[in-house]
């Protein structure tokens, strides 16, 4: 495992994070939705590439999760929990529609997956 890259990896995660509250405070919660799912992505592969010196070339977050699951306790009771998986799938599917389906996201729901990624994965993920 490169150090470098984990690094890397990391300062984007948290790049994008902070470019999803910025975007929404714009009210341009098509690119913020897109990027809360990039800030994920990129947490996730970060902490499997911390843990087990690699990470799948895929864009699916929750068969990254489901990867890291198998070695973080914490991360199967996640993937686990049907609330979870709703607001993960919701997430990954910024990404697909982001370049696939021309669909407008609400601000409730952008709100509702910014708030998940910040409060629940980037706090679970990071102690792990």
């Amino acid at each position: 495992m490169s150090s470098d890259e984990a690094r890397v990896l990391m300062e984007r995660a948290e790049a994008f994070l902070r470019n999803a509250e910025q975007l929404y405070g714009q009210g341009q919660y098509d690119l913020a939705a897109f990027s809360v799912e990039q800030a994920c992505q990129l947490l996730v592969k970060q902490r499997l590439l911390v843990k087990v010196g690699t990470y799948p070339r895929t864009h699916s977050l929750m068969s990254l999760l489901r990867d890291l699951s198998r070695i973080v306790p914490g991360v199967k009771r996640l993937v686990e929990d049907p609330k979870s998986v709703l607001m993960i799938t919701k997430i990954e599917e910024a990404y697909i529609s982001s370049r696939y389906i021309p669909r407008r996201y609400e601000k409730l729901e952008v709100e509702e997956m910014l708030n998940f990624a910040k409060e629940v994965l980037f706090d679970v993920l990071r102690r792990v």
